[in-house]
């Protein structure tokens, strides 16, 4: 006997539900439950009759060394592992105005080779002034860059498929459509659809891809987020709010590692690169002050030195105060626990202050001793060298333990100048830096 039976499909999200209600319990769409009528029979024929999956054995694969498709600019090449890699599908996500097409009208220009940039936001002249105001180079030897306006995806591919280019970018996601799929665009769908429809041309013809997606300032919209699961490579552009920096980090990238970072200075004609990232967080020109320390954080491969500042005042009325920019609160708890209880620094009436200079936020146990010295430093007003390094992870009975990548930091410390370090007591291998190993944070304390 042929079973049929009905169904609710949500228009939205696809989700399904045996019974019908105004509000669907996946998305929190209203109204947006349509009943599907489901033959059973038909189903388990379809299943039945299916023709086998193709089977590849390993063995009879030619191993490629693939060859990347290099931007020329060392800090988005740095970000993706080395380059593009040929056919690989790669989203760029990052707040309104925040410079996605400033980058990547960068890229083009760097790459300078078959390029189709595809806007449904900007016409080909908006587009054109954009390149000519940042002057960059669109007379690629095989013609120049090439425009496409248009948001239907089926176009688009078609025209890209008869060009065959080295990078095609869609600017956005947000603003292309399929007519397979039913809604508007930008709808979640439609996003997904245009994207494995995008995933399937860079897979098939060995096109490499970039979308452009825009998320809220909190990052509530799900176009960008639901594609995660589907490109090669997630990069997020980011900036600090007081600063015209920008920062390109990868959050996922299945051709190289995910903790590089990039760093960019926003001027009148695009991004600038920062050569020396530890320039930007480490002021060399002011005057002397007690509990102002450096240090070193390791991003990915590439060592950052910070400068710490620490201001430690006598508490006026109530509880003495923690506060902290740029670093856990909870952690500063427990190192000025630790010094009182371990290195006997009284801080139980003292408010400490803690600043990680530059507006950066870190999360990293390689700055407590740093931190235990800037604010023994600021209590006693004591001014550190500035040509001193500091590092080292302090546990709960005060002992400084050896911290990850420690010959890479000092190395990098001599390169910049600095000719003093504070470490835990380890073997290590030096050059020129005169080291001071400690094995408690008390033997810190002036």
């Amino acid at each position: 006997m042929t079973k049929i039976s009905n169904i609710y499909v949500c228009s939205n999200c696809d989700a399904q539900s045996i019974k019908w209600s105004g509000r669907c319990l996946e998305c929190g769409g209203w109204g947006t439950l349509q009943m599907q009528t489901i033959n059973q029979k038909e189903v388990d024929k379809k299943n039945n009759t299916a023709s086998p999956a193709k089977i590849i054995n390993f063995n009879e694969i030619e191993e490629k060394n693939l060859e990347r498709l290099k931007t020329n600019i060392s800090e988005i090449d740095r970000v993706l592992g080395g380059g593009i890699v040929p056919g690989s599908l790669i989203l760029l996500s990052g707040e309104p105005g925040i410079g996605k097409s400033t980058i990547v009208a960068q890229i083009t220009s760097a790459v300078n080779k078959n390029i189709i940039y595809a806007s449904g936001e900007e016409s080909a002249t908006q587009v054109k002034s954009r390149l000519n105001r940042l002057k960059c180079d669109f007379n690629t030897p095989d013609g120049g860059l090439k425009f496409i306006g248009e948001t239907d995806v089926d176009k688009i591919i078609s025209a890209v498929k008869k060009e065959k280019p080295n990078l095609v970018i869609i600017d956005s996601i947000q603003t292309v459509y399929t007519s397979v799929i039913q809604g508007e665009a930008g709808n979640i769908n439609q996003i997904r659809a245009c994207a494995v429809k995008f995933l399937e041309i860079a897979k098939q013809d060995n096109i490499s891809i970039i979308l452009i997606g825009h998320i809220t300032k909190d990052g509530t919209i799900a176009g960008p987020k639901s594609l995660e699961h589907i490109v090669d490579a997630v990069i997020h552009l980011e900036s600090e709010k007081t600063h015209d920096f920008r920062i390109l980090r990868a959050t996922k990238n299945r051709f190289g590692s995910t903790n590089e970072i990039g760093i960019f200075e926003m001027t009148s004609e695009g991004f600038k690169e920062i050569i020396n990232p530890s320039s930007i967080f480490i002021e060399k020109d002011n005057e002397k002050i007690s509990g102002s320390v450096v240090s070193s954080v390791i991003e990915g491969t590439r060592p950052f030195f910070i400068e710490i500042q620490a201001l430690v005042t006598k508490t006026i009325f109530g509880y003495p105060q923690r506060k902290a920019s740029g670093f856990d609160l909870n952690r500063l708890q427990v190192l000025t626990a630790v010094l009182t209880k371990r290195a006997g620094v009284n801080l139980t009436n003292q408010d400490v202050i803690l600043n990680i200079v530059g507006g950066l936020k870190i999360n990293d146990p390689s700055l407590d001793l740093a931190i235990c010295l800037a604010i023994t430093s600021s209590l006693l007003n004591q001014v550190i060298n500035k040509k001193t390094i500091v590092l080292g992870e302090v546990g709960l009975g005060g002992e400084v333990r050896k911290i990850s990548k420690l010959e890479q930091r000092l190395a990098e410390a001599e390169k910049l100048g600095f000719t003093n370090a504070i470490i835990p007591d380890c073997e290590v291998k030096n050059g020129n830096i005169k080291l001071k190993k400690v094995k408690n944070v008390k033997e810190i304390i002036f």
